[in-house]
């Protein structure tokens, strides 16, 4: 194990279209823990859901393993999916959910949990890599060879995801463990970011070395495109 600091920040728009705020992040690099939650649902509170996510996981006691940690934090948001559906049922509206990606450190080492298509990106050595990988239907098209990403991200359906908390009684998380090095950067955002910003414009912003700077200037990027959906980025520096 190496020692591993960090440092980081987040920011959050409504964007230039939406009324409400439906995404929500989390912020912890006391506890190694980052959390980006997406909601959806409009009017039947996707922002109802992406604050019970946030909120349930920031009253985790961090466990004494990483391991140890992770488990707790996938039992909690197994019991968010819970009260989600309940809750769905008892207002008798067909939607209420939220994407969530989490990265979650002790040390040199990492864990990301993801359901949806929230991401978590890595920049090592100027190279972005997505650690995440979208639980979308279009991706799912991506994977058979029958979409580009340009088209893809002009799909008529692109909003359209696989997974989410709330959306089936069963939660599906997926998992990818992550050998964290000194210089790394983690950025974590809503789609609202990377459907409006390309991977290279990404990349050249998660250079900068002030993480405060690196999310305005991200979101300022979307805004400036329109920011036709919320948006959400929390950038960790790893030294």
């Amino acid at each position: 194990m190496v020692a591993i600091a960090y440092r980081s920040a987040s920011y959050s728009h409504v964007g230039m279209v939406r009324q409400i705020n439906e995404d929500a992040c989390l912020e912890l690099p006391r506890d190694g823990l980052w959390v980006v939650a997406d909601g959806m649902g409009g009017h039947a509170a996707g922002d109802y859901v992406s604050s019970l996510i946030v909120d349930t996981l920031r009253g985790i006691t961090p466990g004494s393993t990483l391991d140890i940690y992770v488990s707790a934090l996938r039992s909690r948001l197994e019991e968010v999916n819970t009260a989600v559906r309940d809750e769905t049922r008892y207002r008798g509206v067909s939607l209420m959910g939220s994407t969530v990606v989490l990265l979650a450190v002790r040390e040199d080492q990492g864990i990301c949990l993801w359901a949806g298509d929230s991401r978590l990106y890595r920049l090592r050595d100027g190279v972005l890599d997505s650690i995440s990988r979208d639980h979308s239907y279009v991706q799912d098209l991506q994977d058979s060879g029958l979409l580009s990403e340009a088209q893809a991200r002009v799909h008529p359906r692109a909003n359209i995801v696989t997974r989410a908390i709330g959306v089936e009684d069963q939660l599906q998380l997926s998992i990818a463990a992550l050998q964290i090095l000194p210089g790394d950067s983690y950025l974590l955002c809503s789609d609202g970011l990377n459907k409006t910003a390309e991977d290279h414009e990404i990349r050249d912003v998660l250079c900068h070395a002030d993480p405060y700077t690196v999310v305005r200037s991200l979101v300022h990027l979307g805004l400036t495109r329109g920011a036709p959906d919320n948006i959400t980025a929390i950038v960790v520096k790893a030294s």
